[in-house]
């Protein structure tokens, strides 16, 4: 089953600026652990310690937040696509 991920720019270092990369799994956190494998430090820019998704980064399957589905239990099929889009702060007040 193979899955794109589109990569960010702050973490294209990490795929030699590949902006999008397949992978395998069937689910968000099986596809975060086989970037893992792939790209070394790529988890731990995208899960924190306790195993969750990290609050500057969202992901998003076929343009749905995965927070708003099942986090990183969430179900991947073939062809589906990931987009790892880091959190943008500051602004005018």
């Amino acid at each position: 089953m193979a899955v794109t991920v589109k990569i960010p720019t702050p973490l294209r270092k990490l795929t030699n600026g590949e902006t999008s990369v397949d992978t395998d799994g069937s689910t968000i956190g099986a596809i975060v652990d086989a970037l893992e494998l792939v790209y070394p430090g790529m988890k731990e820019r995208l899960v924190d310690d306790s195993g969750e998704l990290r609050h500057f980064v969202n992901i998003y399957l076929n343009g749905e937040d995965v927070r708003y589905l099942d986090g990183l239990a969430s179900a991947v099929a073939d062809r589906d696509e990931l987009s790892i889009v880091p959190a943008v702060a500051g602004g005018l007040k």
